[in-house]
């Protein structure tokens, strides 16, 4: 069996390949594995479990609750909230552990579990196993001891968890959003009351689109993946900025008020200067991956801010952030983590902050975002090759030096191996698209060539 941890919990297809016997088994696991440093035998343990609206959220709660309190974990059910609201009731209840139901942008047939430690904190791939190995031997006959009578897990409502997450957010911010016009795309997903509700305490006038979940129109043509309606729908009401998020709001993507695209590289830079001038960017220092564009590294060597890049994935991100104590991090696709204030990426925060930045400063975002020019990055996938020389093949690696010597000092070439196909990635950065274009190709021949 392959390992069923991807980068962010496990996920497939709801009733197919995340059933709820899969859900049960794996919370049992994850409640004796998360909860037995000195928790059982020195007081109840309990779980905060949170889900996004999809139709199969449903039935996997019931089997991930019956798991927890089958395996004596009490459990608050805080109902639909978004990944970071879990994360941060976790932490903030003191709870054992956290789960929340979700496949983030995934299309509504897909449903996931993701797993939070004490305090919210993702998991390390280290517990992961441990979870994964357990549910293995539990699946397979192992027997585990059952707490009968008085020593099963009790369920209950957690209806304030809306509220305190809601409080939490508002707390955060350094000004309030007074004159302001803001268009929420919620992508019908977990964020659908959670972010308007924040947006108009804090001062905004909203105009809310994507916030009629019903279970099965999740991330269908809206959110953060399909910027096209909120684009047209910030020029038609002249708001200053939109919002868009994913199903889950662990990630959020701008529009400025001509109906631009403002992306998370953009969206990084304009934060890491707020955060400099009110002196609460950590050595004055972002983390972001290999992949954000060479005009956001660029831009942060102009500025006087230290960047540290890592591989792709924001738990790569965050590992690197904590292990610093860095701030500020995040992913070109919108995952962004302050982590003065969240463990996780937070689209509602980030979207907060972003327009605080806004009306802070009396700038338009159109402006504050032209600290960065994205240079246009060319992404093609070479399928059905050896994946695993492409750092040792001598010809390639003389395709590449020739094809960065070629761009200078404006272009930059990386190759990504798939973590789960046979596949390797091309991507090329050149202020010229065209030229781009053309190294991007030629390298493709030379990995087919050398690795084919």
């Amino acid at each position: 069996m392959g390992r069923l941890f991807g980068t962010d919990g496990v996920r497939g297809v709801a009733n197919a390949d995340l059933t709820a016997e899969m859900a049960l088994g794996l919370s049992v696991a994850a409640a004796h594995v998360l909860a037995e440093a000195g928790t059982f035998a020195g007081h109840r343990p309990t779980a905060v479990v949170g889900r996004d609206p999809r139709a199969s959220g449903e039935f996997l709660e019931a089997a991930v609750v019956a798991g927890l309190a089958s395996a004596g974990v009490d459990v608050l059910r805080v109902g639909v909230l978004p990944t970071p609201a879990v994360a941060y009731l976790t932490g903030e209840l003191g709870a054992d552990l956290g789960v929340m139901l979700s496949a983030s942008h995934n299309a509504m047939p897909d449903n996931g579990i993701k797993f939070f430690a004490r305090g919210g904190h993702k998991l390390a791939d280290e517990l992961e196993d441990r979870i994964e190995s357990l549910y293995e031997e539990h699946r397979t006959g192992a027997p585990w001891d059952r707490p009968t009578g008085a020593g099963v897990g009790r369920v209950r409502e957690y209806e304030e968890g809306f509220d305190r997450y809601v409080a939490h957010l508002l707390r955060v911010l350094p000004n309030r959003l007074d004159g302001l016009k803001v268009v929420l795309d919620e992508a019908h997903g977990a964020a659908s009351r959670v972010s308007p509700e924040a947006f108009q305490r804090a001062g905004a006038e909203v105009v809310t689109i994507g916030a009629e979940p019903d279970g099965l129109n999740i991330n269908d043509g809206c959110g953060s993946t399909h910027l096209d309606k909120i684009k047209a729908a910030v020029v038609e009401h002249g708001a200053d900025l939109g919002i868009a998020h994913d199903g889950d709001a662990d990630r959020c993507l701008a529009v400025d008020h001509s109906g631009e695209a403002v992306d998370g590289d953009q969206i990084l830079a304009v934060l890491a200067l707020a955060m400099r001038e009110a002196a609460t960017l950590r050595a004055d220092t972002v983390v972001a991956t290999v992949m954000s564009n060479l005009g956001f590294k660029l831009a942060m060597e102009r500025e006087g801010i230290r960047l540290v890049q890592t591989g792709v994935g924001d738990r790569y991100v965050l590992e690197e952030m904590k292990a610093h104590g860095f701030a500020l991090g995040g992913e070109q696709s919108g995952h962004v983590i302050v982590l003065d204030h969240a463990t996780t990426g937070d689209g509602t925060l980030t979207g907060l902050l972003l327009a605080a930045r806004v009306a802070q400063s009396g700038r338009p975002l159109r402006d504050l975002a032209s600290v960065m020019e994205r240079l246009p990055q060319v992404l093609i996938n070479v399928p059905d090759v050896d994946k695993s020389r492409v750092t040792t093949s001598a010809e390639l690696s003389a395709a590449v030096a020739d094809a960065e010597r070629e761009l200078g000092a404006t272009g930059r070439v990386l190759l990504r191996s798939s973590g789960t196909e046979p596949l390797v990635r091309v991507m090329v950065e050149a202020a010229d698209i065209e030229q781009a274009r053309s190294v991007a190709g030629r390298l493709a021949d030379a990995v087919k060539s050398a690795l084919g």
